[in-house]
């Protein structure tokens, strides 16, 4: 169920024989809108869960070859675009959260509802280091950072600590091991006043320095404008803060003029804003698709329309 899906297709607006670029395709709930609502439109698509894109592609079966979908990081666009041979897009789209099917899926092991393997690898054929690596091999100093960083956990020292204890007496296997070695870990007064499991935390940190989503978030903000026609659209959904706060001071920057500095009494760099931010403050889920849908309890949506070709400074 995608989350704001009404939000995101209004935030887009998409138009007759306009190109879309949705980067975090999983099973194509917004990507269908697209299609469905400008009948000569063309979409691209990418994910690096294969698992994902294989259900995404008999969902968009219908369309035929107005959608093209691809493995790959969504920061990776530039070069699907090229082969495409697509210069520019007419809107683009980023959900940046993790599926309802990757977190009931007990061997992709991101959620401790149910026990699995370590891994919280969003594409499990990649190289790189799962999450039994980041729980078995990292420093305590590394893994401290992560929890209080990613997970902003309080008690991040007494997980660390926690977790470096008990894999000098045996690896840590599964994601429920962690769970309970991380909730022994918590005061017991922390405990009682919790309104989430303490993992809760901690596994969101794990999952988010395994798949790098906030350098991948930020390499996606460097090169996305020049590719966004005039009039294109950007819109993004978070689900968490410092997620949000990337996207919050990209496009903020983005659309400032001048950037001077104050003392100077004349503006001499002649910038222009790049692109209008189309609301003040982030569409959130309604109570009606809370109801339905909890797991949209945290989405943020923020947009742009591109009205400048102004270089990127």
């Amino acid at each position: 169920m995608p989350v704001l899906p009404a939000e995101t297709l209004a935030a887009l607006a998409p138009h007759p024989g306009g190109r879309y670029l949705d980067g975090t395709l999983g099973f194509a709930g917004h990507a269908t809108s697209v299609l469905q609502a400008v009948t000569d439109s063309e979409l691209c698509g990418l994910d690096r869960d294969a698992q994902a894109l294989s259900l995404a592609r008999k969902t968009l079966l219908p369309f035929g070859d107005r959608a093209h979908i691809f493995h790959a990081r969504y920061s990776e666009f530039p070069k699907v675009l090229k082969e495409l041979g697509w210069k520019n897009v007419d809107g683009v789209l980023l959900d940046i959260g993790v599926s309802s099917f990757q977190l009931d899926e007990r061997q992709r092991g991101f959620s401790f509802n149910s026990d699995g393997p370590l891994d919280m690898r969003m594409d499990q054929h990649s190289s790189t280091p799962s999450a039994w690596h980041w729980v078995n091999r990292e420093s305590f100093a590394r893994l401290k950072e992560c929890i209080a960083t990613l997970g902003e956990d309080p008690q991040a020292d007494r997980i660390a600590r926690a977790i470096v204890e008990a894999r000098q007496r045996s690896p840590i296997e599964t994601t429920c091991e962690l769970a309970a070695l991380i909730e022994r870990a918590y005061p017991p007064s922390w405990r009682a006043r919790a309104r989430r499991h303490p993992a809760t935390r901690t596994f969101q940190a794990l999952r988010m320095a395994v798949n790098d989503e906030l350098g991948e978030l930020r390499r996606f903000f460097d090169r996305i404008l020049p590719y966004l026609s005039l009039g294109g659209r950007l819109a993004v959904i978070t689900f968490h803060s410092l997620e949000d706060r990337i996207v919050k001071r990209a496009m903020r920057r983005w659309a400032e003029g001048c950037r001077c500095p104050r003392y100077v009494s004349r503006c001499v760099c002649g910038h222009v804003p790049e692109v209008r931010i189309l609301f003040k403050k982030p569409i959130i889920a309604s109570a009606a698709e809370l109801a339905a849908n909890p797991r949209a309890s945290s989405a943020k949506l923020r947009a742009v329309e591109k009205i400048s070709e102004a270089v990127v400074s």
